[in-house]
């Protein structure tokens, strides 16, 4: 069957634990801030479910599960932990295996790619042109691409997304309940990656649909795309 026509034409992604594997680069940044701080370092599982919610908030719970902090103390380190991070981004950061191979299927049938992430614009404009990934993708709307609290799990980047590349029939990827509400409250279908850097079993997300792997993804978007 022949699903052309009804398929998606536009694919949004996260950046962090679902297009690329962040969670080794971003391990050291959180451990520089801490071991700054007198505190423990704390391993790469420890760190990866922290992911999601932007360094801020990535630094915060790393803070709380070393003995806690105050706003004050907060603030110096995340300074700290993203001067680290600015002259550490591409060390050991890499796209998931099968990840560009499913960029290159999309393309192949004139989908539409975009980059949504609650990462500093900047920051991950960098890290996709220093992957050389920078122009397989129309746009690319970070954290703080629309202002002080309009990053994911608010709908504004998703919608903001579609606005920018003219989607008819968007679809979203990503590995967090960020993600997942994020692009629910656009009206957008979604579908969570089991191998991102998850807080919770991927099941109880309240995705459309899950993937163990980019293998995966174009069935579930040929399922999805036919409902």
């Amino acid at each position: 069957m022949d699903n052309t026509s009804s398929f998606f034409d536009l694919v949004g992604f996260d950046m962090d634990g679902t297009l690329l594997d962040t969670s080794g680069d971003l391990a050291a940044a959180v451990n520089h801030a801490l071991e700054s701080a007198g505190r423990p370092t704390l391993t790469v599982d420890r760190v990866t479910p922290m992911i999601g919610g932007g360094a801020r908030h990535m630094l915060a719970q790393g803070m709380a599960a070393t003995g806690g902090c105050t706003d004050a103390e907060l603030d110096v380190l995340h300074r700290r932990l993203l001067d680290y991070y600015e002259a550490n981004m591409v060390v050991l950061t890499q796209p998931y295996p099968g990840a560009l191979d499913a960029l290159d299927a999309l393309a192949a049938r004139g989908v539409t790619l975009a980059v949504v992430t609650n990462k500093l614009e900047h920051y991950a404009r960098r890290i996709l042109d220093e992957l050389g990934l920078t122009a397989r993708f129309a746009c690319l709307i970070g954290g703080d691409t629309l202002g002080p609290g309009r990053g994911k799990p608010k709908p504004d980047p998703i919608i903001e997304m579609i606005a920018r590349c003219g989607g008819q029939r968007p679809a979203f990827v990503g590995d967090s309940i960020y993600d997942v509400k994020a692009a629910q409250a656009a009206h957008v279908p979604v579908i969570a990656c089991s191998f991102g850097f998850l807080d919770r079993p991927v099941g109880e997300l309240g995705a459309d649909a899950t993937i163990d792997g980019y293998g995966e993804l174009m069935p579930a978007l040929e399922r999805l795309s036919a409902i």
